[in-house]
């Protein structure tokens, strides 16, 4: 993660494996943010749905932010 940025918590909506692409719905205030399989940490490139994770906002397209720096959160 970024120093200084502010960490938010969410859950995993969906992905596309053939894609490559996912959603996350910020567990604060319920913004659902896209993301791409290379943001993900660890150097996977996929994360199933319903998993938990902790992630950054920037700036994605024209006029929209998207989750960058996604890292799954350990189970249990």
């Amino acid at each position: 993660m970024r120093p200084g940025a502010s960490i938010r918590l969410g859950t995993v909506l969906s992905f596309d494996d053939h894609r490559g692409w996912g959603a996350v719905r910020d567990r604060a205030d319920g913004t659902d943010y896209g993301f791409h399989c290379t943001v993900i940490d660890g150097g996977v490139r996929t994360v199933a749905p319903g998993t938990e994770v902790a992630f950054l906002i920037g700036p994605g397209g024209p006029g929209r932010w998207e989750a960058v720096q996604v890292v799954p959160l350990p189970t249990g």
